[in-house]
């Protein structure tokens, strides 16, 4: 018995995951059993990479959703809505669902995950996070017997290009924003990924998985990389660091599950495993006991890579269709069990290592007056040097050791009432 697939949305994933399908041979026999029985598009007209019967393809998103022979819904059209509507009523009619949707899932997974409990139908996500990397399911699997400390993520391909650009380059965020966009690798509002919202979606849903309870997307705390400049790509570089966006989850009680979860542009030691992660390539560090450490890595995005993680959960689907292991109660390998919610701790309570670079009249004393304040407040100062002059200002250097980050805070919050000073153009974590 074929199992029959209804697809929603033929964009880039969508065309690789249909000749994916199509091209199976020398791949997994059980890929020979998907039937593409209907593929939802915007426009009828619109030019194809792929050619399919005119009787599959449909403007009527919902009549897919709505279709009793459709077995697994596979929502690839992104977005919230109409995802969101899409895949409720696909598992309200009992359908399994395959999603490559990490803003609906990390939006909307309580809502989604406690449907697809309540009507025994599993909703797959392996391509919503790392694009053709594996750690969705190993982190439900082969990682679950491990108490995981944290997990730690190079997951946004579109901000590591231009990171690692400006650091090979010596280049402008502008302008290689400007160049990434020409070349496709950045969309036309570049908002989601610049600003970190992507990667907080992606973090939301590792950290759901890694410590086993669900997460509060709008807790999560999200710095982009526009402050990042030449500057500090070169002090950085200097200090022995390469500045990388990361997304991090870190369990801080070991007691109970709360977690710090951000997202915020870092300085990284070249020593790192995750330092040398460059151009679109994604990978996620995980850390625990008695592992250690285990990191997934590959590229983050593109047709092929995503279309390979959409067709593994289709893969997984059809073996438990024709096996018959589809039935109440869901595997809690396999499915959502979470019912109950992390508790993502406060900011200020945290602690971290901090890089800041001040611009400054060039007057006597203004060192010791940071030095002071940062005494002051309980932030004990690493190094704190003079590196040169920009613009007849001073600029001034400073990296913590791990302080919390309130008293950081605070001190910095005096400091820019001083007359002495200009601006503080650079405010960055180091791990």
């Amino acid at each position: 018995m074929g199992i029959k697939l209804g697809i929603l949305g033929l964009g880039t994933v969508g065309t690789g995951t249909v000749q994916l399908l199509q091209d199976n041979v020398g791949r997994h026999s059980l890929l020979q059993l998907v039937e593409i029985h209907r593929v939802g598009v915007k426009s009828l007209d619109k030019p194809r990479d792929v050619t399919l019967p005119q009787s599959v393809v449909t403007t009527d998103l919902e009549s897919i959703v709505n279709d009793p022979e459709v077995d697994i819904v596979v929502e690839l059209i992104g977005g919230l809505e109409p995802a969101r509507e899409l895949i409720l009523k696909a598992i309200q009619n009992g359908k399994h669902v395959v999603t490559a949707n990490k803003a609906v899932i990390s939006r909307f997974g309580a809502e989604i995950f406690t449907l697809a409990n309540r009507q025994g139908v599993y909703v797959m996500l392996e391509a919503a996070v790392g694009g053709g990397i594996p750690v969705i399911q190993p982190l439900k699997q082969s990682l679950s017997v491990n108490r995981i400390h944290t997990v730690t993520g190079i997951v946004n391909g579109t901000t590591n290009y231009i990171l690692t650009r400006m650091q090979t380059e010596g280049s402008s965020f502008d302008a290689v924003l400007a160049d990434a966009q020409k070349l496709g690798y950045a969309e036309a509002d570049p908002t989601a990924d610049v600003d970190g919202w992507d990667a907080a979606d992606k973090i939301s849903i590792l950290a759901s998985l890694a410590f086993g309870g669900r997460i509060n997307r709008e807790e999560v705390t999200c710095e982009g990389i526009r402050q990042i400049s030449k500057t500090d790509i070169t002090y950085a570089n200097n200090l022995g660091f390469v500045i990388k966006l990361l997304a991090i989850a870190k369990k801080v009680s070991p007691t109970d599950c709360t977690l710090s979860v951000r997202v915020h542009p870092t300085l990284v030691p070249k020593t790192h495993p995750l330092a040398n992660i460059n151009g679109v390539y994604n990978a996620i560090l995980v850390e625990g006991e008695p592992l250690g450490q285990v990191m997934f890595f590959g590229p983050g995005a593109g047709a092929g890579a995503t279309a390979s993680a959409v067709s593994s959960d289709i893969l997984n689907l059809v073996a438990r269709l024709q096996t018959g292991q589809i039935s109440a109660p869901l595997d809690p390998l396999f499915g959502c069990s979470h019912q109950d919610y992390c508790t993502i701790a406060s900011q200020s309570e945290l602690t971290a290592r901090f890089y800041t670079r001040f611009l400054t009249k060039d007057q006597p004393g203004v060192i010791g007056k940071l030095g002071t304040s940062f005494g002051k407040h309980g932030v004990s100062l690493e190094s704190i040097v003079q590196t040169g002059f920009q613009d007849k200002l001073a600029e001034i250097v400073v990296v913590t050791h791990d302080v919390k980050e309130g008293n950081f805070k605070q001190a910095l919050e005096e400091i820019r009432t001083f007359e002495a000073i200009d601006s503080i153009p650079s405010n960055l974590r180091v791990l």
